[in-house]
């Protein structure tokens, strides 16, 4: 019997009633699931979409799918399996179906979810679908008011194997809400500081740093951007408490010692800067009250600009008269402050200040908010050809002469940035 025959006779044993026999046969079929492995077709059989047929899943990805539910072992090889396969698109439809798609959201939101990261790179991947975006942006989730939980709510659909149920059962009755501000307030509590390293003490078990590519990929659809610029309350059960920008809850992760944390933060920052009508939001500071067209709904500036600056920033000092230009978080740094050390995100913010820089009002900001004095001192210790490229262009943009006639310009910029939007690494699909 050929290897092909043998491992599909395995596929009927993943809803065996014994939780031995399916942890052993998803454990043979794992290995066939990364990119490249000879026998990976097994898992796509029979699937197919687009076009005027309806999208259909086999039997295998199925059982996968409430295989995630299973207990630890099972589970945990459940998610890697759906982690690697998501990468086919034929797959998209299946794992982004509205129940399963609250299972996986439900259990990222629950500090106790043993496989929350596993999840949360399972929702990265799919992220990259536009259709899966789209579902994100409106999908709500059913929650109960929970006192002892760090995140004083419950997800119901967050229950499994990996994750049980608090003890007592939250009373009331469940209510659907949003789902994204909550996924966002997950990943601000998830973030280990550096006195919760150790997994005992710290609220949430997972760190849920790709949610960050979530939130990237989420800000490519102009109604993702929207989201992240348009007010809202932070309590999602209602109660009137202060607005605030989505954006402005992500920007102390700029400067987050994971690489894929500040990464899709960056990112996200970036193609928020793509809405034009944002710029005076994304740049005024937390004392002035600001909106962003097309709503009506005011609230404190988002102040990105020290964000996106600091990590551009060395250990330089500046004459005192460049020094009280630079906004007070980069005045002072100390000798043993660091740029950023991955170039594509040191990339991802001089491209930020270049889409600042589309109309007169955003230039004449960088220009008395010391941006060039930063951006000058990058050139000058950048190795990266594309990155010193952009810093010239950004220079350019600064220190030339303004009149009547460069009141309106700058699109060219905003075409530029978008052709290159596209090469963003958010969007690569991650393999384990």
């Amino acid at each position: 019997m050929s290897d092909a025959a043998q491992l599909k006779e395995l596929t009927p044993f993943l809803r065996d009633k014994n939780p031995q026999v399916r942890q052993i046969a998803l454990a043979n079929l794992l290995g066939q699931t990364p990119k490249g492995s000879p026998h990976r077709d097994l898992f796509y059989a029979g699937l197919r979409g687009g076009g005027l047929q309806q999208t259909q899943e086999n039997d295998v990805i199925r059982d996968i799918k409430i295989l995630c539910r299973d207990q630890l072992a099972t589970a945990h090889d459940a998610f890697r399996a759906l982690v690697n396969l998501s990468d086919n698109s034929l797959l998209v439809p299946s794992l982004s179906e509205p129940q399963f798609l609250k299972f996986v959201v439900s259990y990222v939101l629950n500090p106790q979810a043993i496989l929350a990261d596993l999840s949360s790179m399972l929702l990265s991947n799919l992220s990259a679908a536009t259709s899966v975006c789209t579902a994100l942006l409106s999908l709500k989730v059913p929650i109960l008011p929970d006192d002892r939980s760090p995140m004083k709510w419950f997800p119901v659909d967050s229950r499994c194997g990996t994750c049980p149920a608090p003890v007592p059962y939250p009373s009331g009755e469940p209510k659907e809400v949003l789902a994204l501000p909550l996924l966002i307030d997950a990943f601000v509590k998830a973030a280990p500081g550096v006195e919760t390293q150790e997994l005992a003490k710290r609220t949430h078990k997972g760190e849920l740093h790709f949610l960050s590519s979530v939130f990237a990929n989420l800000s490519t659809v102009p109604a993702g951007r929207m989201f992240f610029l348009t007010p809202r309350s932070s309590d999602p059960f209602g109660d009137d408490v202060d607005m605030e920008y989505p954006l402005s809850k992500l920007l102390a992760f700029t400067e987050h010692k994971d690489t894929i944390r500040r990464g899709g933060v960056a990112s996200t920052i970036k193609n928020c800067a793509f809405h034009t009508p944002a710029h005076r939001a994304l740049l005024a500071t937390e004392d002035e009250k600001v909106t962003v067209p097309p709503s009506t709904v005011a609230a404190p500036g988002i102040d990105i600009l020290p964000y996106v600056l600091l990590p551009l920033a060395g250990p330089e000092e500046f004459d005192l008269e460049d020094q009280e230009l630079l906004p007070a978080a980069l005045q002072f740094l100390p000798p043993t402050k660091k740029r950023e050390p991955d170039p594509v995100i040191r990339l991802t913010h001089v491209e930020t200040l270049l889409l600042l820089c589309t109309t007169r009002w955003g230039r004449d900001y960088l220009r008395t908010h010391g941006v060039y004095e930063v951006i000058r001192a990058l050139h000058e210790n950048e190795e990266v050809e594309k990155i010193s490229e952009h810093v010239e262009r950004l220079v350019n943009l600064l220190k030339r002469d303004e009149g009547p006639d460069t009141a309106k310009d700058g699109e060219d910029i905003i075409n530029a940035a978008k052709v290159e939007e596209s090469d963003d690494e958010d969007s690569k699909i991650e393999e384990i």
